[in-house]
């Protein structure tokens, strides 16, 4: 398990596709937005980090478009294909 901190927060680095993390760049684009997020997914299109925040079920911030179970058809329907992508998973 690889883990990273940003802005103070503990994340579990659950998967890194392609090589994908960019501190830097993440460190850059992670707002108090996010805080209410169990995971966060990191994509690469046209030389842009983007970020979308998942939730478990159990979250009281749920809703179903941000469900972690979507992952696998958020990865496949809004970003390109085979991009560079990772999910990490907010540490308790």
């Amino acid at each position: 398990m690889s883990k990273i901190t940003i802005n103070n927060i503990d994340y579990e680095v659950v998967n890194n596709y392609n090589d994908a993390i960019d501190i830097e760049q993440l460190t850059n684009k992670i707002t108090d937005y996010f805080d209410n997020f169990d995971y966060i997914c990191g994509d690469w299109a046209y030389g842009n980090l983007r970020l979308k925040g998942f939730n478990d079920k159990g979250n009281k911030n749920f809703k179903k478009i941000n469900d972690i179970k979507n992952l696998d058809n958020y990865i496949k329907d809004y970003c390109a294909y085979g991009c560079k992508w990772f999910l990490i998973k907010k540490m308790k």
